[in-house]
C-alpha cells in the first residue's frame, strides 16, 4: 500500500484551496455545494480553514468579488458555529482580513462588503474589543469613513448590545463632525441607520441595567451627542430631495427622541412635529413616518410636554386621513401603518380626550364614505384602548352615533357594528340610547344574507371581506353569550324583534341569542317570571310569539335553519306561553327538532312536516283547553295574516293553523265572525292564498260543518257575484278577472269541505248544498276556475268513494259531471301540454266512473277515445313547446308523467267494471290503432298503457268456471311482433303483454291464480336482451316467444294466430314485420321437408332476397333453408359457396354460417375445408418490380377462401360440437396457416376488390391472409370450448403480436401458455401433429413450432401429460438450427423447464447446463441475443441444478458475464446482474474465489442502483440482496435485505452513507481498491452514475479509520476529482465539491 507521504498540498488547507479554486463555477447550486463543503471542512478544522481562506484571499487579490463572497460567507458560518472555541490569534487574522476585504474598494460593492461586514459582526459576538480595535483604526476623526464601517458599527450594536454600548459615546463623539462632511446620499443614509440602531441599543441597555456590565450608564450620557446628531438630521438632511434618505432620517429620529434632553425635545417639538407631518405629503409609503411619529408622541407624553397642546389640531388633521385611506391586506406595510396611526390616536386620546372627541365626532357627518369609516375605526380604537378617559363621555359618544345609524353604506355599516361591539364590552349599551344601538344591530342581522364565507371574529380590521349581515350575526351571538354585562340589556328586549315581519331574516340569530339568554335566566331561578309584561309594555304577547314561531317553523331550513332555532326558543318560553304546556312541549318540541336535524331541505317531506306541526298545534290547544285563551290565540293569528303577504308558503300554513284553531274553538259566533273576516280580506289573485283559505275552511269543517257551509252559502249569494251592494260590499270594485279568482276559491273551499268533513254528515249535503253552488260555474274559459272546478269535483268524488256507503249512494249527476270533464279534455290543444287540465280531469273521472250508476256505452266510448287521443297523440316531447324549450321543461316532464299515470288509472277503473274477455277485447278495440301507429311516440304510449291494463286484468282475474279465451290469438298477434319494435320501451312492454296474455289463458284453462309456468316465466328473462336494439338478441327473443306461444296456444287458436301474424307483415314498423316473419318460420319449423324440390331455386332466391332486404330476421329465416339444402347436398353447397367472390359478402357469410346447425353435417363440411387448406401451397413468390430485385409473397386463393369459410362456419355457436371433434387438426392447420401468412400479401385482383367492399360496407372483416388466419384460429378456439384461451391471449396482446413479423414468436408463446393453462388435455394430439413441422422447409413454421414448444415447457402440464422428454429432446435438437431465432427460442424453452417441471431439472442438469454455456459462447450471435437468452434461462435453472454440476462451471460463468454489467443494452445488464445474484447461492465450496468476484462487482452493482433503467435497478437490488450473506458483514447483509426490497423506494444518498460505514468497518483494507473502481465510472455515459461515483468515494472517506488512510493515492484521487469538477452537468460538480470537503478525513 502507499506509504505515508502527505505533502503540504494534500493538507486540509489544500482541499480548501481546491474548493476555493472551484468557486468560479457559474451554477448557483454548485456554488452552494462548495460553500457547504468549505463549512464542512471548517467544522473539522476551523482554525486551519479560516487561515486557508485568509491566505487564499490574500494571494488571489484579483479574484472577482462574487467568488470572494462565497469564501467570506463560509468564513462567517465557520466563525458563528465555532465562536466559543475560536483562538484569539485566529480571530485577529479573520478580523484583519474581513476589515481589509470590507474597505479594499472605496466604491460601495454591497454584496462583497456586506459579506465581509457580516464576518466582523460574527467575530464581534465574542471578540468585540478586538473588532473595535481594528475597525476604529479606519474610523478616524476628520476623515469620512467607509460606508460599511458605519454599517458594521450599527449591526454590532444590535447583535452585541452590552459589548457595544460602552463604545458608543466615543463613536458618537467622532461621528458628529463627520455628519457635516457626508455629501453623498448613501453615506447620509448609513449614518441615519447607525443612529437609529445606536438609539435602540441604548434604550435596550437602559431597560436591562440589572444585567448590564456597567450599571452606571445613564440616558444623559448620550443625550447631548444624540441631540447634536438630531440637529443635523432634522435641520439639514430631512429637507433632502431624495425620498430614501428622508425615510432613513425619519426612522432614526423616532428612537432618538427618547434619548434627547427633555428641555431640548420640548423646545424642538414645535418644529419637529410639523416637520414629520409634512412628510406625509411627500411619501406614499407612510408606515415609517407613522412609527416615528408615534415614538415622538410617546416621548413627548413621557416628559409631560406642554407643546403638544398647540400641535394637536395639526396632528389630528394629518393623522385622520391616514386611517381614512383603506389598508390593503396584500401590502403588509399599509396594515402596519394603520396600526401605528391608531396607536398615535391612543396616545393623544389619553392626554386630550375632549379635544380628540371634539375633532372626531363632527367627522361622522361627513359626506365622504372613507372619512366616516375611518372615524368609526378610530372611535372603536379609543373606546377599547382608553376606557378610563372615556367613562364620563359615554352619553356624549352614544348621542353622536345617531347619524351613523342611518347610514346606508355597507362599509360604514360594518364599522358601526364593530363600534357597537366595542361599546358593548365597555358598558355603553347599558346607558340611555343603548337600545337604539341594539335595534340597529338586529336590523343588520335582518339584511338578506350573501353567499360569502363567514368570519368568526367580528372585530377584525378588514372591513371589506365579510358581509354586514354575517358580521352582525356573529356580533349579536358573541354579545349574548360572552359579555355577561349585556344579559339584562338584551333580555327580554330582543323579544320585541321576533314578531315584526321586517326582522324575519334575523330570526335565526335572534332565537339562538334569546334561547341562550333565557336559559341563563332559568339557571338564575327566573323560570316563572321569565317575561315580565308588567315591566315591559312593548313585548309581544304569548299568542303573538307562539303564532310567529310556529309559522316560521313551517319552512324549517329557510334563513339558516330558522325552524330549529324557533322551536327551541318556543320550548324555552313554554311556561310564559301557558303553564299547562310544560309537560307536552318538553316532550314534543325535541322530537320536532330531531326530525328537522335528521332530514335536509331536499329530502324533507313538506306535507308530512306540516302535518306534524298541525298535530302539535292540536295537542297544544287540547292541553290548554281554555276557550278564552283559544279565542285570543285565533284572533292574533288572523291579525298576523296580512304581515305574511310576501311569504306565500308561510301564509298558506298560517291559514291551516287558523282552521285548526277555529276547529278547537267552542264559540260558534267567533268561528263565523272569523270565517267572514277571512273571506273579506283574502288576496284572491294569489294561488297559495286561495289554497290556504280553502284548507282553512276544510279543516274548520271537521268540527263546524254547519257554520262553514252557511258562511259559504252567504258568500255565494253576496254581491261579489252580482253587481249589487250587500253584505260583502267590500268586493264591489273588483274586476271580472278577480271575480273569477274569487269563484275559484269558493269552489275550492267546497271541495276541501267535502273531503275533510265527517263523511256521515257531508254525503247528504253534497248534491243539495255543494254541487248546486258549483254547477253554475262550469261554463268558463278561465284556467284557474277550470282547474279549481275539476279539483273540487275530484275531492267530492273521493269523499263519496271513501264514505263507506258508496254502494248505497247513487250519484245522480255523475254522467253530467263525466261529460263536463270530457268537454274540458277536448278543449285542450293536441300540439302541446301546457296545463294540468287533462291530468286532473282524468283523475276526477277515475273516481267518478266507479260510483253508481254505470256509464252508458256511448258515454264510456267517448270518454275512452277522448282521453286516448288527448294523451297518446301528443308530440314526442311534451315537455317542449313548439317554439323551443321553456324554462319549466322539467315541470312539463313531471306533468306528462302524471298525465300518463292518470290515463292508466282511468282505463283500469273502466276495465274493472267488465273483467271479461269481451271487456278486454272492447278496450283493445280502442287501443289497437294506436298500437300499430307509424308514429313512435304513439306506439310507445299505447303499448305502455296496454301492459299496465293487462297486468291489472291478470291481477284482478278470478275465474270460477273454465271458459275459452276466444281472442287470445288475435291479441298475441297484436303484441308479439312488437317485441322487435324500433323503440326499446315498446319491446319491453310488448313482452310484458304477451306474458300476461299467456297467464290469463292459463287461468281460463283452470290453472290456479298462483300457478307458475316455467316456459311463460322464461319470457321475463328475455327482457334484459331487449334493452339494446341488437338484432341477434331480438331474433332469439322472437324465436323463443314463438316457441312458448306455439306450446301454449290451444289448437283451435293456432290458425287465427297465424292469420293474424300474416296481417302483421304489413306493420308500418319494419322491425315488427320482420319479427312476424321469424315467428311464422318458427311456428312452421316442422314442415321444411316440403321445400326439397325447390332447392336450386331457393339457393338463388335466398341470395337475391338477402341483397334486397338486409335485415337480421330475414337473414335468420333464410339460413334455416340453406341448412336444409346442405343436409342433403353438402358437396354441391360447399363447392358453389367456395366459388362465391372474395371477400364473401354478408349474405354469403350468413349462408356459410347456416351450415353449422347440426354437428355431424358440420364435421363433414369442416373436414372438406381442412383438406382444401392443406392441399395447396400457402403462397407463391412473386418478383417485385418496383423494389428492384426483391420479391414478395402472394397468397394462393383456394386456401384463403377455405380459411374464410372455416371462419364463417365456426363463428356460428352451433358448430361447437363439430369443432370439438376435430380440435387438434383444426388447431394445428390454422396455427401453421397463421405462421405461413405473416407478411404475405393478397393477389392484386383481390386487393382492389377488398378496397371496393370496404368502401361499400362500414366495417368488413379483413381479407388480409394473416389477419384472416388469426381470426379463424380465434373463432376455432372459442368454439372449441377454449374461450379462456382466446381471452387470455387477447388480454396479453398475443393476437396482435402473432401478426407482427418481428414479434410473431412472442404471440405464439402467449398462445402456448394459454393453451397449457386452459386446454391441457388437448395438447398430446397437438404436439404429435406439430413435431413433424420442426423439419419443415419453411423457417416460419420451425419458428412457430419452436416458440410453441418453448412456452409449453414453462408449464407442468407437459410433465403431467408425459410430453416432457419429447419436447425437450426436440428443443435440444434445435441447437444447431440455421435460424438464430430458433436457437434462441430453443434455449428459452430449456430454461422454461425450471418453472414448468423444476423437479426434472436435476435429472437433465448436465445436458441443460451444457446447452446454456454453449449458448453464451454462440459464435453467430452479433447482438448477443442468444447469450442474453442463455443468461436469463440459466438464472431460472440454477435453483434446481445439482451443485456439483454448477461448481465446475461457476467461475467460468461469473467471469464470462462480468463485462455485460456495463453493457449499453439494458437487457444484457439486467440478465447478467440477475444471473450473478443467482450464482452466489453456489459459492460456498469455493467461497474465497467467488468472494473475489463479488468484490469485483460490488462497486458496479452499488452504482447501478442509479441506473436510468428501472429493471436494471431492480436486478441490482436482487443481486446485492443475494451477495449480502456471502460478504461476512452482518450489518451490510441486513441493510441489503431491508433497504433493497423491490417494493421499497430507496433514499440513495442515505443508503450509500450507511453502506460505506459498514464497508469501512469490515473491510478497511479495501479502501483504495473501491476508490480506484469508482474512478473508472467518472467517465460513465450515465449522468446519475457519474454523480454517484464521487459521492461513493466521499462516503468511504467519511467512515474510514485514520490507520487506513495511507493506502489512498491522494494525488491521483484529487486530480481525478479536479477533472470531474469541470463536468458539464451541475449535479455531478455538486457531488465532487461535497466529496472534496470530506477528504479532510484522510489527510
Amino acid at each position: 500500500m502507499m506509504e505515508s507521504r502527505i505533502k503540504p498540498c494534500l493538507s486540509c488547507s489544500g482541499l480548501a484551496t481546491t474548493l476555493m479554486d472551484a468557486t468560479t463555477d457559474k451554477d448557483p447550486l454548485v456554488q452552494e455545494q462548495i460553500y457547504n463543503a468549505l463549512c464542512y471542512l471548517g467544522e473539522s478544522e476551523p482554525e486551519e480553514i479560516l487561515h486557508s481562506c485568509d491566505e487564499y484571499l490574500r494571494q488571489h487579490d484579483k479574484l472577482a468579488y462574487p467568488h470572494r463572497v462565497i469564501i467570506l460567507k463560509a468564513m462567517e458560518t465557520v466563525v458563528k458555529n465555532n465562536i466559543a472555541s475560536l483562538d484569539k490569534s485566529t480571530a485577529k487574522v479573520v478580523i484583519f482580513l474581513a476589515s481589509n476585504e470590507m474597505t479594499k474598494s472605496k466604491e460601495v460593492i454591497r454584496e462583497w462588503q456586506q459579506a465581509a461586514s457580516s464576518v466582523l459582526v460574527a467575530v464581534g459576538q465574542r471578540f468585540i474589543n478586538k473588532v473595535m480595535e481594528e475597525v476604529l483604526t479606519k474610523f478616524q476623526p476628520g476623515i469620512l469613513p467607509h460606508y460599511f464601517i458605519v454599517q458594521t458599527f450599527a449591526n454590532l450594536s444590535v447583535s452585541n448590545v452590552f459589548g457595544m454600548v460602552p463604545f458608543l459615546n466615543s463613536i458618537l463623539g467622532t461621528m458628529l463632525p463627520m455628519l457635516g462632511m457626508a455629501k453623498q446620499d448613501h453615506m447620509k443614509s448609513v449614518f441615519c441607520y447607525a443612529l437609529q440602531h445606536f438609539s435602540e441599543s441604548i434604550q435596550e441597555y437602559l431597560a436591562n441595567l440589572d444585567k448590564a456590565p456597567d450599571p452606571t450608564v445613564r440616558k444623559d450620557t448620550f443625550s447631548n451627542e444624540i441631540f447634536s446628531a438630531y440637529e443635523v438630521l432634522f435641520n439639514s438632511w430631512l429637507q433632502h430631495r431624495e425620498a430614501k434618505l428622508r425615510l432613513a432620517v425619519v426612522e432614526a429620529v423616532g428612537p432618538m427622541s427618547y434619548l434627547m434632553p427633555s428641555e431640548k425635545l420640548e423646545e424642538q417639538l414645535p418644529k419637529l412635529i410639523p416637520g414629520i407631518l409634512a412628510l406625509y405629503k411627500k411619501h406614499a409609503e407612510a408606515f415609517y413616518i407613522s412609527k416615528s411619529l408615534c415614538q415622538i408622541l410617546e416621548a413627548s407624553v413621557n416628559i409631560g410636554s406642554r407643546s403638544l397642546d398647540v400641535q394637536l389640531d395639526a396632528l389630528l388633521g394629518t393623522l385622520h386621513p391616514q386611517i381614512c385611506a383603506p389598508a390593503d391586506p396584500s401590502v403588509p406595510l399599509t396594515v402596519k401603518n394603520h396600526t401605528e396611526v391608531l396607536r398615535c390616536f391612543t396616545v393623544l386620546a389619553c392626554s386630550f380626550p375632549d379635544r380628540v372627541l371634539a375633532f372626531l365626532l363632527p367627522k361622522l357627518e361627513s359626506s365622504n364614505e372613507r372619512t366616516r369609516v375611518g372615524t368609526l375605526l378610530i372611535m372603536r380604537q379609543i373606546i377599547n384602548s382608553t376606557p378610563s378617559q372615556m367613562e364620563i363621555k359615554k352619553p356624549f359618544i352614544l348621542s353622536s352615533m345617531k347619524l351613523p345609524l342611518q347610514d346606508s353604506n355597507d362599509k360604514v355599516k360594518r364599522a358601526v357594528v364593530q363600534v357597537i361591539s366595542a361599546m358593548a364590552h365597555h358598558g355603553y349599551l347599558e346607558q340611555p340610547g343603548g337600545e337604539a344601538m341594539m335595534e340597529y344591530l338586529v336590523r343588520q342581522c335582518a339584511l338578506p344574507s350573501e353567499a360569502q364565507p363567514k368570519k368568526q371574529t367580528p372585530d377584525a380590521d378588514d372591513l371589506t371581506s365579510d358581509s354586514v349581515q354575517s358580521i352582525s350575526v356573529n356580533t349579536l351571538f358573541l354579545l349574548s353569550t360572552t359579555v355577561d354585562r349585556m344579559n339584562n340589556v338584551l333580555w327580554p328586549y330582543l323579544l320585541e324583534f321576533v314578531t315584526p315581519i321586517q326582522f324575519t331574516n334575523a330570526l335565526t340569530p335572534l332565537c339562538k341569542s334569546l334561547m341562550y339568554l333565557a336559559m341563563k335566566k332559568q339557571e338564575e331561578g327566573e323560570n316563572a317570571s321569565l317575561i315580565r309584561y308588567d315591566l315591559n309594555g312593548n313585548l309581544p304577547s304569548p299568542y303573538a310569539l307562539t303564532t310567529r314561531l310556529l309559522v316560521v317553523s313551517s319552512q324549517p331550513y329557510a334563513g339558516d335553519c330558522r325552524g330549529t332555532a324557533a322551536l327551541r326558543l318556543l320550548s324555552v318560553l313554554q311556561y310564559s306561553v301557558h303553564p299547562a304546556l310544560e309537560q307536552l312541549w318538553s316532550k314534543r318540541v325535541p322530537s320536532l327538532v330531531e326530525h328537522i336535524e335528521e332530514n335536509t331541505e331536499k329530502c324533507l317531506c313538506q306535507k308530512e312536516w306540516e302535518e306534524k306541526l298541525l298535530l302539535f298545534l292540536q295537542e297544544t290547544l287540547a292541553a290548554v283547553s281554555d276557550n278564552t285563551w283559544i279565542c285570543h290565540f285565533v284572533t292574533e293569528m288572523c291579525r298576523q295574516l296580512n304581515s305574511y303577504n310576501g311569504f306565500p308558503l308561510e301564509k298558506n300554513f298560517l291559514y291551516k293553523c287558523i282552521g285548526t284553531t277555529l276547529g278547537a274553538c267552542t264559540s260558534k259566533d267567533l268561528v263565523q265572525k272569523q270565517l267572514q273576516e277571512l273571506l273579506e280580506t283574502a288576496r284572491y289573485h294569489e294561488e297559495a292564498e286561495r289554497e290556504g283559505l280553502a284548507s282553512c275552511f276544510g279543516i274548520c269543517a271537521i268540527n263546524h260543518l254547519e257554520e262553514t257551509l252557511a258562511k259559504l252559502e252567504d258568500f255565494v249569494r253576496s254581491d261579489v257575484f252580482k253587481k249589487s251592494v250587500g253584505l260583502f260590499s267590500i268586493f264591489k270594485d273588483r274586476s271580472d278577472n278577480e271575480v273569477e279568482k274569487i269563484k275559484s276559491t269558493l269552489i275550492l273551499c267546497y271541495g276541501f269541505v267535502a273531503v275533510h268533513a265527517p263523511k256521515e254528515l257531508v254525503l247528504s249535503r253534497i248534491e243539495a248544498d255543494i254541487l248546486k253552488n258549483i254547477f253554475q260555474y262550469f261554463n268558463t274559459k278561465d284556467l284557474t276556475l277550470k282547474l279549481c272546478l275539476i279539483r273540487s269535483i275530484c275531492m267530492i268524488s273521493q269523499a263519496i268513494y271513501n264514505g263507506g256507503k258508496c254502494g248505497d249512494f247513487v250519484f245522480s249527476r255523475k254522467a253530467e259531471l263525466v261529460a263536463q270533464m270530457v268537454e274540458f279534455i277536448k278543449a285542450e290543444p293536441l300540439d302541446a301540454m301546457r296545463t294540468p287540465v287533462r291530468q286532473r280531469a282524468m283523475v276526477t273521472c277515475t273516481y267518478l266512473v266507479v260510483l253508481e250508476p254505470h256509464l252508458s256505452d256511448p258515454d264510456r266510448t267517448e270518454l275512452i277515445d277522448t282521453c286516448l287521443a288527448s294523451v297518446l297523440a301528443l308530440p314526442p316531447d311534451p315537455g317542449q313547446e313548439r317554439d323551443g324549450i321553456g324554462g319549466d321543461a322539467p315541470h312539463k316532464e313531471i306533468l306528462y308523467g302524471d298525465t300518463l299515470s292518470a290515463l292508466k288509472d282511468l282505463l283500469k277503473s273502466l276495465l274493472q267494471r267488465n273483467l271479461t274477455p269481451h271487456g278486454l277485447q272492447d278496450m283493445f278495440a280502442h287501443l289497437g290503432p294506436w298500437i300499430k301507429s307509424n308514429k313512435e311516440q304513439e306506439r310507445q304510449r299505447a303499448v305502455e298503457v296496454s301492459a299496465a291494463l293487462l297486468d291489472f286484468y291478470l291481477g284482478k282475474l278470478n275465474v270460477s268456471t273454465v271458459i275459452p279465451f276466444y281472442n287470445l290469438g288475435v291479441l298475441i298477434a297484436l303484441f308479439s311482433p312488437r317485441c322487435s319494435d324500433s323503440l326499446a320501451s315498446v319491446r319491453q312492454h310488448a313482452v310484458d303483454c304477451v306474458y300476461c296474455l299467456l297467464y290469463i289463458q292459463l287461468c281460463y284453462e283452470g290453472f290456479a291464480r298462483d300457478h307458475t309456468d316455467e316456459m311463460v316465466e322464461g319470457l321475463k328473462a328475455l327482457k334484459k336482451g331487449l334493452e339494446e336494439p341488437d338484432f341477434t338478441v331480438l331474433f332469439h327473443t322472437c324465436h323463443n316467444i314463438a316457441m312458448v306461444v306455439g306450446k301454449r296456444v290451444p289448437p283451435d287458436q293456432l290458425m287465427s294466430l297465424l292469420l293474424a301474424m300474416f296481417e302483421g307483415l304489413a306493420d308500418p314498423d319494419k322491425n315488427c314485420s320482420r319479427a312476424a316473419t321469424v315467428m311464422i318460420n318458427s311456428l312452421l319449423k316442422e314442415r321444411g321437408s316440403v321445400l326439397q324440390e325447390k332447392v336450386p331455386d331457393i339457393m338463388s332466391i335466398i341470395h337475391s332476397k338477402l341483397q334486397e332486404v338486409d335485415e337480421e330476421h330475414v337473414r335468420k329465416a333464410a339460413q334455416q333453408t340453406v341448412y336444409i339444402l346442405a343436409s342433403q347436398h353438402k358437396s354441391v353447397v360447399v363447392s358453389s359457396l367456395l366459388g362465391s367472390a372474395l371477400p364473401f359478402d354478408s349474405h354469403t357469410c350468413a349462408m356459410w354460417r347456416s351450415l353449422a346447425a347440426e354437428p355431424t353435417l358440420t364435421s363433414q363440411i369442416l373436414e372438406q375445408l381442412l383438406e382444401k387448406v392443406n392441399r395447396d401451397v400457402p403462397y407463391k413468390e412473386s418478383k417485385c418490380f418496383l423494389l428492384g430485385s426483391g420479391s414478395e409473397r402472394i397468397a394462393t386463393p383456394l386456401p384463403l377462401a377455405a380459411t374464410c369459410a372455416l371462419y364463417e362456419i365456426m363463428s356460428a355457436p352451433e358448430s361447437g360440437a363439430a369443432v370439438l371433434g376435430l380440435y387438434a387438426p383444426l388447431f394445428v392447420t390454422l396455427l401453421l396457416r397463421v405462421s405461413c401468412t405473416v407478411g404475405v400479401q393478397l393477389p392484386k385482383s383481390l386487393q382492389s376488390r377488398e378496397r371496393r367492399s370496404s368502401s361499400l360496407s362500414p366495417a368488413p372483416r379483413s381479407l388480409h391472409p394473416c389477419s384472416c388466419a388469426v381470426e379463424t384460429l380465434k373463432v376455432m378456439l372459442a368454439r372449441g370450448g377454449s374461450e379462456a384461451v382466446t381471452r387470455a391471449v387477447g388480454s396479453a396482446g398475443g393476437w396482435d403480436l402473432m401478426a407482427s413479423p418481428e414479434r410473431h414468436h412472442d404471440g405464439i408463446a402467449v398462445l402456448a401458455g394459454a393453451m397449457a393453462r386452459h386446454a391441457g388435455p388437448r395438447l398430446p394430439l397437438i404436439v404429435k401433429n406439430l413435431v413433424p413441422t420442426l423439419s419443415s422447409v419453411f423457417d416460419s413454421q420451425r419458428i412457430t413450432t419452436t416458440a410453441f414448444f418453448a412456452e409449453l415447457l414453462n408449464s407442468n402440464v407437459v410433465n403431467d401429460l408425459m410430453l416432457l422428454e419429447t419436447v425437450m429432446d426436440n428443443m435440444t435438437g434445435r441447437q444447431k438450427d440455421p435460424c438464430m431465432l430458433v436457437r434462441m427460442l430453443a434455449l428459452r424453452g430449456l430454461g422454461n423447464i425450471s418453472s414448468g417441471s423444476p423437479e426434472k431439472v436435476r435429472k437433465h442438469g448436465a445436458k441443460l447446463l451444457a446447452s446454456m454455456v454453449n449458448g453464451m459462447d454462440d459464435k453467430d450471435d452479433p447482438h448477443n441475443l442468444v447469450a442474453l437468452e442463455a443468461m436469463s434461462s440459466l438464472s431460472k435453472l440454477l435453483d434446481h441444478l445439482e451443485e456439483r454440476d454448477i461448481q465446475s462451471m461457476l467461475l467460468h460463468i461469473a467471469i464470462r458475464i462480468r463485462p455485460f454489467f456495463d453493457s449499453e443494452q439494458p437487457g444484457l445488464r439486467q440478465s447478467s446482474i440477475v444471473l450473478f445474484g443467482n450464482l452466489t447461492k453456489f459459492s460456498e465450496d469455493d467461497c474465497e474465489a467467488f468472494f473475489e468476484q463479488i468484490l469485483n462487482g460490488l462497486v458496479t452493482l452499488l452504482l447501478h442502483l442509479q441506473d436510468p433503467k428501472p429493471e436494471v435497478v431492480k436486478a441490482c437490488k436482487f443481486a446485492l440482496r443475494m451477495c449480502g450473506p456471502n460478504m461476512g458483514c452482518e450489518g451490510l447483509c441486513d441493510m441489503f435485505l431491508n433497504h433493497l426490497r423491490e417494493d421499497r423506494s430507496l433514499h440513495y444518498g442515505e443508503f450509500m452513507n450507511n453502506v460505506c460505514k459498514h464497508l469501512m468497518q469490515s473491510y478497511p483494507e479495501m479502501l483504495n481498491r473501491l476508490i480506484l473502481t469508482n474512478l473508472f465510472y467518472f467517465k460513465s455515459n450515465w449522468v446519475d452514475i457519474r454523480a454517484a461515483a464521487p459521492m461513493f468515494i466521499g462516503f468511504l472517506v467519511l467512515h474510514v479509520d485514520e490507520d487506513h488512510c495511507q493506502q489512498v493515492d491522494l494525488d491521483q484521487l484529487i486530480s481525478a476529482l479536479n477533472l470531474l469538477l469541470k463536468d458539464p452537468v451541475p449535479a455531478v460538480r455538486m457531488k465532487v465539491a461535497e466529496t472534496l470537503g470530506r477528504l479532510v478525513r484522510i489527510l
